[in-house]
C-alpha cells in the first residue's frame, strides 16, 4: 500500500518513510528535560544510598567503642575530605603499624 509520504527511486522500487513526527514546543522539551533530569536525580541519589549503606554495614565489625562519637564522626570526615589513600597513608605512619588482617 503506498502512502503520500512513500518515495518512488528508479525501477519503480518504493522506499517507505514514516510519517515525521511533529516537533516538540520548547516548553514540552523542557518539560521532558526537566523529568529525565529528575529521573536521573533519583537514581544518583539511590546509587549513593546503597553505596552509604554497605559502608554503614562495616561499622558494626569494628570496635568503634573505643571513640566518643564526637572523634568518630570527626574521624570520618577528615578521612573522606583527604581522600581514601591519604588517610591511609597518613595513619599507618602515625600508629608505625599496619591493619590487622
Amino acid at each position: 500500500m503506498a502512502y503520500p509520504f512513500d518515495r518512488k527511486v528508479r525501477g519503480g522500487q518504493t522506499i517507505e518513510r514514516k510519517m515525521d513526527m511533529p516537533k516538540k514546543s520548547e516548553r514540552e522539551r523542557l518539560a521532558d528535560l526537566e523529568a529525565r533530569q529528575r529521573k536521573v536525580a533519583d537514581d544518583v541519589e539511590n546509587a549513593r544510598r546503597a553505596l552509604r549503606g554497605k559502608y554503614a554495614a562495616i561499622v558494626p565489625e569494628l570496635p568503634v567503642e573505643t571513640l566518643t562519637e564526637r572523634e568518630f564522626r570527626e574521624i570520618v570526615d577528615l578521612a573522606i575530605r583527604a581522600g581514601g589513600t591519604a588517610s591511609v597513608a597518613a595513619l599507618k605512619a602515625l600508629s608505625g603499624m599496619a591493619p590487622n588482617k
